[in-house]
């Protein structure tokens, strides 16, 4: 054989060895888990019963029992899960305004760098579809950094007549039973994991529903579910605590009027996160039938908790109670512990940290979350933080805000909180001050503040102030 032929031959043998190598090697390395995310807004922990596939979820996965949010206020509060951080780090405070919403989040350049930018740098395809941040305009705001698919609604909360921008054009969907925002979520959603697992590439999906945010409406197979449905009376319901702070101490006794809207509205709550629920079910069969499903975490949380009654409050969110910050945290996947239940405070700052760490991407130092993953794994970290920080600024009087109070619902002073596995301290801007012991006071109705030991004061306080200043995951752990 010539000395041409042979090196050419010598050549060609070489590269189907190493594509063969490559191959092989592909094919035995670990495939990057998918994500999916199940954000719900203003869902609070007594829904959960109303939700058969996060109960199948809690059974298979793992739930946290002191998840807590950095705000019980929507853009705040979706502006730590994007980033990592906590509002003060953000500057994202409230819905709007010059300390809040989607113009601060986007003008102080918070979208460059999300959870969504570093998995889709980690090869990922990454998904945002139904609602954003507080303020964005699907018609004239551009997509964020981070995004390979985008369907993103601006004023949802009807769940019919919006706009919604895919990929950046703009569709109208109307008053028919299809234009449901969910439903249409729920379509997108399964399409695009049919699309991720053809092309085998590592996905990343954010399914944001306004459901069951009011008007709380219902799909339209729904809307007679749960007949007689009246909201819970927990002792909290219709009662004062003790020493309340002043923007709750005035509040008189709820009516029988307010009473039964607030019996009405928990009914359409539980009749909207149905289609919550069979959204889960269509991402899972779509899982499934890709194949992709034993390698993909499904996680499951609420951008705040929701007050119906509690506290002689009519509906409402932004105060520091459990019933608005404390909200579920169930996630299912590979590696994680079935059945589990996880006590070690947790908040949303949390997810990014978890979602890098599972894409094998790194953290940037500026993030004040930690990871998940060891206690998903059921393995318990040898440092983790014992309080989380809530921040909160108000009270809100922006008639544009869609959270804007109601009458009697609470619109709370600015305060900031650190909340443990067993207790929650609140200090007001005004110098009020809240503790409630929960392992002797789980419905928080006597706040003991004035009672503590000065050494236990002074102690809370220093923690608190530390939190309130902290920057990056190990100040922020304290």
């Amino acid at each position: 054989m010539p000395q041409r032929a042979r090196m050419v031959l010598t050549s060609l043998l070489a590269f189907a060895l190493a594509s063969t190598a490559v191959a092989c090697g592909s094919a035995d390395a670990p495939a990057k888990p998918n994500i999916v995310l199940v954000l719900t807004d203003d869902l609070s922990m007594n829904l959960l019963p109303y939700l058969p596939h996060v109960q199948e979820m809690a059974r298979n996965g793992t739930s946290f029992a002191n998840y807590t949010v950095t705000d019980s206020l929507c853009c705040p509060s979706r502006s730590s899960l994007f980033t990592g951080m906590i509002p003060h780090n953000t500057g994202v405070f409230t819905n709007g305004g010059e300390d809040g919403g989607y113009e601060v989040f986007h003008g102080r350049g918070d979208d460059k760098s999300t959870y969504a930018t570093s998995l889709q740098q980690a090869g990922y395809r990454t998904a945002m579809m139904g609602k954003y941040l507080n303020g964005y305009d699907p018609k004239s705001d551009e997509i964020p950094p981070g995004w390979n698919e985008w369907d993103v609604a601006g004023n949802g909360y009807r769940e019919f007549n919006y706009d919604l921008n895919e990929n950046g054009t703009v569709k109208h969907y109307g008053k028919k039973p299809e234009d449901y925002l969910v439903d249409v979520m729920a379509d997108k959603a399964a399409q695009f994991v049919t699309d991720s697992a053809a092309q085998h590439t590592p996905f990343a999906m954010e399914l944001a529903t306004f459901a069951p945010h009011g008007p709380y409406t219902p799909a339209p197979r729904d809307a007679d579910a749960f007949p007689g449905l009246t909201a819970p009376r927990s002792p909290a319901f219709d009662t004062l605590p003790s020493s309340p702070p002043s923007w709750l101490a005035s509040r008189t006794p709820l009516t029988d009027k307010e009473k039964q809207t607030i019996d009405r509205d928990f009914r359409k709550r539980a009749q909207a996160v149905q289609s919550v629920d069979k959204m889960i079910g269509t991402v899972q069969a779509a899982l499934d039938k890709a194949g992709v499903r034993e390698n993909t975490h499904i996680v499951f949380t609420s951008d705040n908790g929701y007050h119906m009654g509690e506290y002689r409050l009519t509906p409402g969110k932004q105060t520091a109670f459990d019933t608005d910050v404390h909200v579920p945290l169930v996630v299912t996947g590979p590696g994680v512990k079935a059945g589990a239940t996880v006590n070690q405070p947790a908040t949303n700052i949390d997810l990014r940290p978890t979602f890098e760490a599972l894409a094998g991407a790194s953290t940037p130092a500026q993030v004040d979350g930690e990871s998940l993953v060891p206690l998903l794994n059921g393995t318990a970290p040898p440092a983790w933080r014992t309080v989380g920080l809530v921040e909160h600024h108000g009270p809100d009087f922006d008639k544009t805000d869609p959270d804007k109070p109601a009458k009697n619902s609470g619109n709370p002073t600015t305060y900031e909180a650190i909340r443990s596995t067993s207790y929650t301290y609140v200090e007001y801007a005004n110098g009020a001050k809240e503790y409630y012991d929960r392992t002797t006071d789980p419905q928080e109705l006597h706040n003991t503040a004035a009672q503590l030991p000065p050494d236990k004061a002074q102690q809370l306080h220093d923690t608190l102030r530390a939190m309130a200043a902290c920057h990056g995951a190990a100040a922020c752990r304290h």
